[in-house]
């Protein structure tokens, strides 16, 4: 379904083709059609597998032929391990970048599986069909990827389905354990259907190439491409995608993105600790931390400690404002962000080198400023007051803005 979502935004079906001859892998046919579900037309790719001395045509299926974990006893004379899939790719004459992605991804499913089933990324092994397959999707995903090149990838929360799924381990339940194990602190949801909408291999393309995941995204959409599904539901069986502009990339410079903001009300706890709190959240990837003095019931003094982060941290962070501080609890707000794009430069400067953050707003440097551990840095290497080191830093900016562009 990736793949015809892909080539229906408008990937050459022919450069797919073409690159995918670089892994040296026969067996199989890559074919699309034009198909359409409950209404809505795209496009359906088909991955045509060769198997046995008589060649015979089978389409791949996920569910059926995907990662087994191996045993003493097992022929694994048609199946494939990790090892041999990164050979595959690595000696193909497939660009780093399409090298670097599928191996990533394949990373991703044979560790999941691997965990569990209890056995080593070693023991891992895809079944013929299943590889080609797999390699075919997974390939195919970077080369499509590589071919658009999206400044960044929006995803919208992930729908598992539900019910049951047959596999080679028997019946299991949907999410399969191994797509649950991939989308580990990724957003999803649940029931749309009775069937598995998301495997493994489809929740290791979002994980690697998904910059954000947000049901609220702020583009202008210029294009949509349909892949179709195989199966038939109550609900339309596609993949949509959408090419579009950020708010940044329509020239205003300005960014909009979602983000979530944890808060907690204290007063009963010792102020020293604070400091060691806003360190921990920081380490663990908040955005920013910030106290605000409130006045609480019975007009008790108090601190409103607030963590803005990304919605895949969430959950972390809570937890960690939850055994950490002496709050009872926490509230959680979904927040829009409207951010001003931003540069990096290395400035050289008598004491040494500092980085410099400028701020672009309609094409022009709006507002430049040092980071202040480099500042730091410096004044603590050359025996020197901070203010020393910003004041000729900010000579250095006049000189190189002189008109403030």
């Amino acid at each position: 379904m990736n793949l015809g979502a892909l080539i229906d935004l408008g990937v050459d079906p022919d450069h797919l083709k073409s690159e995918l001859r670089k892994l040296n892998l026969e067996g199989f046919k890559l074919e699309w059609v034009t198909d359409s579900r409950k209404g809505i037309s795209g496009t359906r790719a088909i991955v045509k597998i060769s198997e046995g001395p008589g060649k015979t045509e089978k389409s791949g299926k996920h569910g059926q032929s995907g990662p087994h974990h191996g045993s003493e006893n097992h022929d694994h004379s048609d199946h494939r391990n990790l090892d041999d899939i990164r050979r595959i790719i690595e000696n193909s004459r497939l660009n780093e970048f399409i090298k670097k992605k599928s191996l990533e991804i394949f990373q991703k499913v044979a560790e999941a599986e691997a965990k569990v089933h209890g056995k080593s990324v070693d023991d891992i092994h895809f079944h013929e069909v299943g590889a080609i397959d797999s390699i075919v999707d997974i390939v195919g995903a970077a080369i499509c990827i590589d071919y658009l090149k999206p400044d960044r990838i929006i995803s919208s929360s992930v729908e598992l389905g539900g019910g049951f799924v047959k596999c080679a381990h028997g019946i299991l339940p949907v999410p399969a354990p191994a797509t649950v194990e991939i989308l580990k602190d990724i957003p999803v949801k649940y029931g749309a259907v009775q069937s598995e909408t998301t495997t493994p291999t489809g929740a290791a393309i979002l994980a690697v190439f998904t910059d954000q995941f947000s049901d609220k995204p702020h583009f202008r959409i210029q294009k949509t491409g349909y892949g179709i599904g195989e199966r038939d539901h109550d609900i339309p069986n596609v993949l949509r995608v959408h090419l579009g502009m950020l708010e940044s990339h329509s020239g205003s410079g300005i960014e909009m993105h979602t983000a979530s903001l944890i808060e907690c009300n204290i007063d009963d706890m010792n102020p020293e600790i604070f400091g060691f709190i806003m360190d921990q959240l920081f380490e663990k990837g908040a955005d920013d931390v910030f106290i605000t003095p409130i006045i609480m019931k019975k007009a008790r003094p108090a601190s409103k400690l607030s963590v803005l982060c990304s919605e895949t941290i969430e959950n972390d962070l809570t937890e960690l404002l939850l055994t950490h501080t002496t709050s009872l609890g926490v509230r959680k707000y979904t927040v829009e962000k409207t951010l001003l794009k931003r540069e990096y430069q290395k400035l050289q400067t008598k004491y040494g080198p500092v980085t410099l953050k400028t701020a672009i707003y309609k094409g022009k440097k709006l507002k430049s400023k040092p980071e202040y551990e480099d500042c730091v840095r410096l004044a603590k290497e050359h025996n020197i007051p901070v203010n020393v080191i910003y004041q000729e830093i900010n000579r250095l900016i006049a000189n190189l803005y002189p008109d403030g562009d």
